[in-house]
């Protein structure tokens, strides 16, 4: 039992390790040496749970989709209304990117996996599913207008959070990420929200600023 903790723990902390070599380098110029050094590791014993850098790459990519599972789970077993819960969940993936190494890693790499021949649609199918679900749920729990195509709306969300932070990697280092995903929810819900449920839309988009604390239980060791 002390060696299968102890390889356990050796196993994360090179997927830590190479989340953070990932992160700053991408995947053409990351080394197994950079890997191990950060991991503070031997490459013996890095090669021993892992035999090449698409290895640590698919690792690092199932690790990232771990903690975003966990923290999805977390928000939706809180059973609140569903457009609440849709922009909540946009909200819990901001912090994790904001405070979370493997999160960001999985990020960069989701871009350059056709460099390790991995697909990487899985998880977004995954997310637009689960907020088509949710669309039509508001719907018919009168939040949402009922013209809008649940799956249409939910493919819009995951696109437009893709893009806003990764412009916020770009110019800030999302540092403003959170502040960036509340302003796209700020100008969505003034499209959506049904004229008859009496929602406020400033204070639906504030909810993104209070995603933290409820998703540090999914928070990786890299956080």
């Amino acid at each position: 039992m002390v060696l299968q903790d102890r390889a356990k723990a050796t196993r994360g902390a090179i997927i830590v390790g190479a989340a953070q070599v990932f992160e700053q380098h991408g995947f053409g110029t990351a080394s197994i040496s950079l890997v191990a050094e950060a991991a503070q590791v031997t490459k013996g014993a890095l090669y021993f749970h892992f035999k090449s850098k698409d290895e640590l790459a698919k690792a690092v990519l199932e690790e990232q989709h771990a903690i975003a599972l966990a923290a999805g789970e977390i928000i939706l077993a809180e059973k609140a209304p569903a457009l609440e819960t849709m922009i909540r969940l946009c909200g819990a993936f901001g912090a994790l990117l904001a405070e979370d190494l493997v999160m960001r890693a999985g990020i960069r790499l989701t871009l350059e996996a056709s460099a390790f021949n991995q697909d990487v649609r899985k998880p977004y199918e995954d997310w637009i599913a689960t907020m088509g679900h949710l669309a039509g749920q508001a719907i018919e729990e009168g939040h949402i207008k009922p013209s809008v195509d649940p799956a249409t709306l939910s493919r819009y969300i995951v696109a437009s959070f893709t893009g806003v932070q990764m412009v916020s990697n770009v110019l800030t280092r999302r540092e403003d990420v959170m502040m960036r995903i509340q302003q796209m929810w700020e100008i969505l819900l003034s499209g959506i929200i049904h004229s008859a449920s009496g929602l406020d839309p400033d204070r639906l988009a504030a909810l993104i600023a209070r995603s933290h604390e409820s998703i540090r239980p999914a928070l990786g060791a890299s956080a």
